[in-house]
Order: C-alpha cells, then sequence, then structure tokens
C-alpha cells in the first residue's frame, strides 16, 4: 500500500509509460518516458451513488508550479531511482501534459524498475503535487485543478488507480456530495412545508 500524505494529492490517469522514444531526452541506455499527467481531459475520481465526479488540469495548471526537487519512485514509496536534481529527471509540462523522462541506470535497484517497464510489466505512472487554486462546476460535477503548488514526486505503479491513494481527491468530493445533499434536504424541506401549507389552506394556490 502506498503510504498517504494527507497534504498531497495522488493521481494515476492511465498514462503509458514507455522504454521506447525516438528522440531520447537524457542519454542512457535505460531510458523512460511518459506522461504523468494530460490537460483539458476531464476524468472519474469518484462515484457516489450512481453519480460520476470528474476532476480536469486546466493547461495553465503548472504554471508557476515548485519543480526544484521531484523524484522518480516506484508506487510512491521506498528508494529514489531519479531525481530532476542530478539531472536524472526531466520533469516538465507541454502543450500535452506533464511530461517525465528518466535515466533509470544508475543503481541497480533502478534497473530492474526499468527491465520491468520494459517487459510490459509495469506500464502506468502516477504523480504527487498539491494544489493552490481550484474551482467546482455543479452542473457538470468537475473539479477544476486551476492551480498546482508543488510536484513532489512521479512514479511507475503497479495499479493504474489505487483508492487509497485518492484520499485528498476525496475529501474534497465529500465536501461537495455533503452539500448537495444538504441542499437537496433543505428543498424538500421548502416542498413539504409549501405542500402542508396548500392543504391547510384548502387548495388555493399560494404565492413562493
Amino acid at each position: 500500500m502506498m503510504p498517504i500524505k494527507t497534504d498531497r494529492e495522488y493521481r494515476a490517469l492511465l498514462q503509458p509509460l514507455s522504454t521506447q522514444s525516438k528522440e531520447k531526452r537524457i542519454e542512457t541506455d535505460y531510458y523512460i518516458e511518459g506522461y504523468a499527467t494530460t490537460f483539458d481531459t476531464p476524468y472519474v475520481i469518484w462515484e457516489w451513488d450512481g453519480v460520476q465526479y470528474k476532476e480536469v488540469i486546466d493547461r495553465n495548471a503548472l504554471n508557476g508550479a515548485d519543480f526544484s526537487d521531484v523524484i522518480f519512485q516506484y508506487d510512491h514509496q521506498g528508494m529514489v531511482f531519479a531525481r530532476n536534481t542530478n539531472k536524472t529527471l526531466i520533469v516538465e509540462p507541454n502543450t500535452t501534459g506533464l511530461f517525465v523522462a528518466g535515466d533509470l541506470g544508475k543503481t541497480n535497484a533502478s534497473k530492474d524498475i526499468y527491465d520491468g517497464i520494459s517487459a510490459g510489466l509495469i506500464t502506468k505512472m502516477s504523480w504527487a503535487f498539491t494544489v493552490s487554486e481550484e474551482s467546482y462546476n455543479k452542473d457538470t460535477k468537475t473539479r477544476t485543478i486551476l492551480k498546482v503548488k508543488k510536484v513532489y514526486d512521479v512514479s511507475a505503479v503497479s495499479y493504474p488507480a489505487n483508492p487509497d491513494t485518492e484520499i485528498s481527491a476525496r475529501s474534497f468530493i465529500n465536501g461537495v456530495i455533503e452539500r448537495e445533499k444538504q441542499e437537496l434536504l433543505a428543498l424538500q424541506k421548502r416542498l413539504e412545508l409549501a405542500k402542508k401549507k396548500y392543504e391547510f389552506l384548502g387548495g388555493k394556490k399560494i404565492e413562493s
């Protein structure tokens, strides 16, 4: 199980992780690349009572984000296999999303991860970050992440989605669901009161 830090959000968005590249960004025999996330593409982060709640990363969300020390791990825990501060990891936004490229040839452990990726046993990525600005569209049930404060790590993951890593997202969505439930209850109470008043007045129309 991945370690949970409640101040961070974790996302595994089914983006491919590959050892193949037409043009390597880092010169190494143990090169990997992929996207930790893509921009402007909504994805489902929670489903409650048949309703899907979605999230989308705005294409400007990573402008000004802190990339000062980002590491590459496996399932967001344990050893560090690459790091941008020693030039073995590139983590940068482009027109598609958050691009990641790395050199996994510096240690035997990182080479093992490379072998797993090369063999097709590890195919997905995830990233850990904190949010500084967001919005919510009640009609579409969509949270938009407008500004990311800091990116902590990008990770190869054994499973593309782990509910235990979504604690911050669930906290946000649970708050949304609770507010919507309260609004619905308040509406139901108003309707019940109007109905009782209507019946009390003998079926006469009453002004709202």
